[in-house]
């Protein structure tokens, strides 16, 4: 889909070497400028490097620096990962850039941003998703927040804000000739995500405290301990899909369940439940539910997904070479995209030093 796009990436952490993978999944031609001499940030031959080329290049150095310049010229989009001001060191700035390239769309991926108090201190995921509420309902009331590891940040809030930014860019810049500058702050996109949830606040179903909204204390929205150790999910928030739920579970007779959004009533019937899934072994939830829209589904680690019907079904999980890893996404025409290798580091740093002293 994306044939035809050059997107240049300086090897960083986590969230921008992620966008970058999106964009080579999706076919653009993302070059890595890897740290020269070995020791860098990512694994040689990493996942987040799939469908990506390399070159090792130490941008101290004056020449490794025409170098990326030199690449920076042929490209539609610069990825970094740094904090700010970093790059504008290097003399690889948004300005110099655009000096050279008016219409690159410069792609900045950090925590707080490029502005404001914190935009020069350190954080991670959790920290950012901490200041910006997406953090805030993570978890039961009386447990700590906690949300699955750089999920709602790093990639959530973050990568995938910073693909979404850089592809608008450049259909910008095709249009008017002019390159952007993407400021992509985890904090502004998982607060952003968060609009999904302020929307229920208008209609009355959010609360600003934990475990009083309509999606994180209902007894029919959370998750339930088996008695194998395992974990289902149920979240059966219309009232079609709750009515079959107590049909399956035997409670559509129960007085107190049929009155699924009396508030009052959630602990209690949170606790029966509780005690009704952990006398089955999650195989007997799975087996029940089956084929039934009461919205209920095991919680799997990647290699019980990889192995699922539904998941195996659709190719989501491969393990090329030995290593699991999700397949590209989304799809189109219905089709599953082939995961293209990683390369080592530098693998092509001589084919690429090639083309460029063809372009001249």
């Amino acid at each position: 889909m994306l044939n035809g796009i050059r997107i240049i990436e300086i090897e960083g952490l986590g969230p921008a070497p992620f966008a970058a993978m999106t964009l080579a999944d999706l076919g653009a031609d993302v070059i890595t400028i890897h740290r020269k001499g070995g020791g860098g940030i990512t694994s040689d031959a990493s996942i987040l490097d799939r469908g990506k080329r390399s070159i090792e290049l130490d941008l101290k150095n004056a020449d490794d620096l025409a170098t990326a310049k030199a690449l920076i010229v042929t490209s539609d989009a610069l990825i970094e990962g740094f904090r700010p001001g970093v790059m504008e060191r290097l003399g690889l700035g948004p300005t110099e850039c655009h000096a050279f390239n008016p219409a690159l769309v410069y792609g900045r991926m950090t925590g707080w941003g490029q502005t404001g108090p914190r935009a020069q201190t350190a954080g991670h995921d959790l920290n950012y998703i901490a200041q910006s509420g997406a953090l805030h309902y993570a978890s039961p009331p009386d447990s700590p927040p906690m949300t699955p590891a750089t999920l709602v940040g790093d990639i959530g809030g973050g990568a995938l804000y910073l693909t979404v930014g850089i592809l608008a860019g450049i259909l910008n810049a095709r249009t008017t000739g002019r390159g952007s500058v993407v400021d992509a702050a985890i904090v502004d996109g998982s607060a952003h995500m968060m609009n999904l949830l302020m929307a229920l606040g208008q209609a009355g179903g959010l609360s600003m405290q934990r475990g009083q909204s309509l999606l994180d204390g209902p007894h029919w929205s959370r998750t339930y301990l088996c008695a194998d150790g395992g974990y289902v999910s149920v979240q059966c928030l219309e009232p079609q899909f709750y009515a079959e739920f107590l049909t399956k579970m035997q409670l559509d007779q129960n007085t107190d369940f049929q009155n699924q959004m009396e508030c009052a009533l959630w602990p209690d019937l949170t606790a029966r439940l509780s005690e009704i899934f952990l006398t089955k072994p999650r195989q007997h939830w799975d087996e029940l539910f089956a084929g039934s829209d009461a919205c209920v589904a095991s919680v799997l680690s990647p290699d019980q997904s990889a192995n699922s019907a539904h998941m195996s079904a659709r190719e989501t999980w491969q393990s090329p070479n030995g290593v699991l890893q999700a397949a590209p996404a989304p799809r189109f025409d219905a089709q599953t995209a082939k995961i293209r290798p990683s390369p080592t580091r530098g693998e092509h740093t001589k084919e690429i030093r090639a083309e460029l002293t063809t372009r001249k």
